[in-house]
């Protein structure tokens, strides 16, 4: 199968050799637009002027020509242009969802959302789940990574956008470009005030997950207002086919709006105007306007994507304003610090408030990139400015509009002086780093800086400095974080997983699910409606298959072992020791209730562990990963420091007070699109959950999307025990604990070492740190005696101080000492106290 990039090609010349059939060429005509084809970039576009040679975009026009010039007189401010946006497309009939957040919990295909329609995929776009309304509009909080170098120095790049959509979901038979086209058109001329001569439209395609369609892109003045993409089609193995459910999918960066109808010098200050006004009275720079005004509008030939050679653009640049090419980035790479800093303190915000994590994995490692560039923005010229303090600001601005972002502000400010501390530890690390890839590399190649930039933290402006004097001219790539951000984002999607086996289920009725309503159901009846080899399937079950980090069940089926259970899109497949059952035998199945048992407490107590880290530890704690066996299970979640004894203690005894309060343990079965409305984001703790219906398991405050075996109340779980807490990499934390029997095992294990301690240094249960100290620090001393024949050394252990701790305590104080772990202790004790009769013998 073809790229998206390879359909967009063919597709978009095929579009533009028939222009009537794939573009709402009457309506262009009605408004007296006319076809013309740009003379530098060779795309065909519509214009009201007839003589025009040009395309609208800046690099063919010669950059941005609005600068102190706006095209409208309406000038919006930021705030507003939603309003008005709203009440156009309202009036119109269309229905306004709230933004979703900004990491796509719900898709499996993506971490960040990056455009407006991104929170109707695949369900709604599919026709799977049918939406709110045909026509739609949402402000769209987005992010995107690809164009981190080009944020702050061409006045309109961010990595964090607002993307206002205008969307529609129809049938082939309602789909009517010509309407959605005219609908936007007169938004932008009536609703943003722009003349209608004025404006420039493209012809395009679009192609992504193998749908694809046409795409008309609107532009005034240099500027990219928004695009219209018609997504039409879709790419199969036998060539194009249409698409059931046909999207119109118009994204319009808000910020581009404010921006173009006041003709600010840039758009930073109309999108962050408070942040922008702080950060110029900190610093103490502030924009020299009228060289604003002269080279903003070629600023958007700075774009490191569409430039050769960013230091000769920059020498162009400078002779047309008339000044040295040194004086103009004097000026104006200042300028590009402050702005990025409050474009990624603004980016962070958002992202830290929708339960991202820094992190050097993953998506995190995008928002790990941006924190870095800002702190050492910071640190490079010698700012006091505070990121948490500047998300403060941000968050009071946006209220208005996004009251969401105020609600987390305390732990945004905790998990930026973390970030914060990590970098300052890293520059101190960082000499050392530099010193040693300077002996191996005198001119250190761009892998190589990615490499320690990646490894260690250390930025190649760093290794710039290091290297002045040398004789050594470093080159950094103008778009040096963006190659680091898509090198992770290339490493991540290398796969290693071997692809299920997947069977011929084709009119294999789905499995009605009888663990669903009680977990303690152990005997049931059904029906095998298919068989084949050792596996069978049935209309009904209550045999739980592997999933969602639990183990499957085992037990009988007609007296024959079940010996593993698994799923296959909505049929559960039984294999048996023996099968000889055919299609409609009648069955008796009974399930292994010990092991159903503890796998149920082990799976309910991973929701109970993530509801109370989250109580303990704060609301960016979400759940990224899990495991359920009979001997413990494990929660992994998203935190950014190691976990203290204490905080573990802590989450330990939440646990074990809501399982004596009882708590029930609520399951209900719901349309997606109902379990979003009425838990929000959060059901997806456990990650992406597929189909339409969803089971979302509460207890108390927490509700998930799971297809687990789970409590009736919390009681069933009888009690819960933390084991111990590692850190799995950066930003994930691993808790590993124990319920029911298991938990009883564990707690009973635990007297009995704590007995076999005891016993070994001959003091009660409480005085045994006192004691263990008293023999580590004799053992040091004796092995000094021994090396320098010291006669008459006193052997004699005599402390009997008492400690009021827990058997968990106890035994950890212990390990503590002597740097073993608890399991461990009598085999090192035994091993201190043989070595002290040892060192007496030597002695005597």
């Amino acid at each position: 199968m073809r790229t998206d990039k390879e359909v967009k090609a063919e597709f978009k010349a095929k579009a533009s050799a028939e222009p009537e059939k794939n573009y709402p060429v009457r309506k262009l005509k009605e408004y007296d637009f006319h076809r013309g084809r740009c003379e530098n970039c060779h795309k065909y576009f519509w214009s009201q002027d007839s003589e025009r040679k040009v395309c609208g975009d800046s690099t063919c026009t010669g950059g941005y020509s609005f600068i102190g010039n706006p095209p409208s007189k309406k000038g919006f401010d930021y705030l507003e242009t939603w309003e008005v946006y709203k009440k156009y497309f309202k009036k119109l009939g269309y229905f306004e969802y709230k933004r979703y957040p900004v990491v796509a919990r719900w898709r499996q295909d993506v971490y960040w959302v990056g455009a407006s329609v991104y929170p109707f995929q695949p369900y709604v776009v599919k026709g799977e789940i049918k939406p709110k309304s045909n026509a739609v509009i949402i402000p769209q909080l987005s992010l995107r990574f690809n164009d981190i170098d080009n944020v702050g120095i061409t006045g309109s790049h961010y990595v964090c956008f607002d993307m206002l959509g205008q969307l529609h979901f129809e049938k082939a038979k309602d789909y009517n470009m010509a309407q959605y086209w005219d609908e936007y058109f007169n938004w932008i001329v009536k609703g943003m005030g722009i003349p209608q001569n004025e404006l420039t439209v493209h012809e395009d395609a679009w192609a992504g997950g193998g749908t694809f369609g046409p795409c008309m892109e609107f532009f005034s003045r240099g500027m990219e207002i928004g695009n219209q993409v018609y997504m039409q089609y879709e790419q199969t193995d036998s060539g194009y086919k249409e698409l059931d459910i046909k999207v119109l999918d118009m994204g319009q960066g808000h910020e581009r709006v404010p921006w173009l109808t006041t003709g600010k010098s840039n758009s930073y200050e109309t999108t962050f105007p408070s942040v922008a006004k702080k950060l110029y009275k900190i610093t103490g720079y502030k924009p020299d306007e009228e060289l604003m005004q002269k080279f903003l509008p070629y600023s958007a030939l700075l774009n490191v994507d569409e430039t050769d050679d960013i230091e000769k653009t920059w020498k162009q640049i400078a002779k047309k304003l008339s000044l040295d090419v040194k004086e103009l980035k004097e000026k104006i790479l200042p300028l590009q610090a402050i702005y990025s800093i409050g474009e990624h303190s603004r980016a962070s915000l958002v992202a830290l408030n929708d339960n991202a994590m820094p992190s050097n994995v993953g998506g995190g490692y995008n928002l790990r990139i941006i924190l870095r560039r800002a702190l050492g923005f910071i640190d490079d010229y010698n700012w006091d400015i505070d990121l948490a303090n500047l998300s403060e600001e941000h968050a009071r601005f946006l209220k208005p509009m996004y009251p969401e972002l105020s609600e987390k502000l305390d732990n945004v400010a905790v998990i930026l002086e973390n970030e914060k501390n990590k970098f300052l530890e890293n520059k101190k690390r960082s000499r050392q780093i530099i010193a040693n890839l300077l002996v191996k590399e005198k001119k250190p190649s761009i892998d190589s800086l990615m490499e320690i930039y990646d490894s260690h933290g250390v930025r190649p402006e760093q290794v710039k400095k290091e290297v002045v004097g040398t004789g050594v001219d470093l080159e950094i790539p103008d778009d040096f974080y963006s190659l680091v951000s898509e090198r992770h984002e290339k490493q991540e999607h290398i796969v290693t997983t071997k692809k299920p086996v997947k069977f011929d289920l084709k009119g294999v009725p789905d499995t009605e699910i009888l663990y669903y309503k009680d977990w303690s159901q152990i005997e049931f009846d059904a029906k095998v409606v298919y068989s084949k080899d050792d596996l069978i399937a049935l209309d009904k079950t209550a045999f739980y298959p592997t999933s969602g980090g639990q183990l499957h069940d085992v037990g009988e089926m007609n007296k024959v072992n079940v010996l593993d259970v698994f799923k296959q899109d909505y049929v559960v497949l039984h294999k048996l020791e023996n099968n000889f059952l055919k299609k409609g035998d009648e069955v008796k199945g009974k399930i292994d209730f010990e092991r159903r048992k503890q796998l149920m407490q082990h799976h309910s107590s991973a929701h109970l562990v993530n509801l109370c880290a989250f109580e303990v530890l704060g609301p960016h704690v979400w759940q990224a990963g899990a495991s359920k066996t009979l001997e413990k299970g494990r929660l992994d979640i998203t935190h950014f420091d190691q976990l203290s004894e204490h905080q573990l203690k802590q989450i330990e005894h939440c646990c074990n007070e809501k399982i004596k309060e009882n708590l029930k343990v609520h399951s209900e079965i719901l349309p997606r699109e109902q379990a979003e409305d009425k838990y929000g984001m959060h059901i997806y703790q456990g990650g992406f959950v597929p189909g339409k219906n969803l089971r979302i398991v509460t207890i108390g405050s927490d509700s998930e999307a799971c297809g687990g075996t789970h409590a009736n109340s919390l009681a069933d779980l009888e009690e819960l025990k933390i084991l111990n807490s590692t850190k799995v990499q950066d930003g994930i934390i691993r808790i590993n604990y124990t319920a029911g029997k298991a938990a009883h095992k564990e707690k009973s294990g635990a007297d009995d070492l704590l007995k076999e301690v005891s016993d070994l240094l001959k003091v009660k249960p409480e005085q045994i740190p006192a004691r263990a100290e008293e023999l580590f620090s004799v053992w040091k001393k004796a092995r000094k005696a021994v090396k320098k024949n010291e006669k008459g050394f006193d052997f004699v252990l005599v402390s009997t101080n008492q400690t009021n701790a827990s058997v968990d305590e106890l035994l950890l104080m212990v390990s503590k000492i002597f740097s073993t772990q608890p399991e461990h202790l009598p085999k090192t004790i035994k091993r201190f106290l043989d070595d002290l009769e040892s060192f007496e013998k030597k002695l005597e």
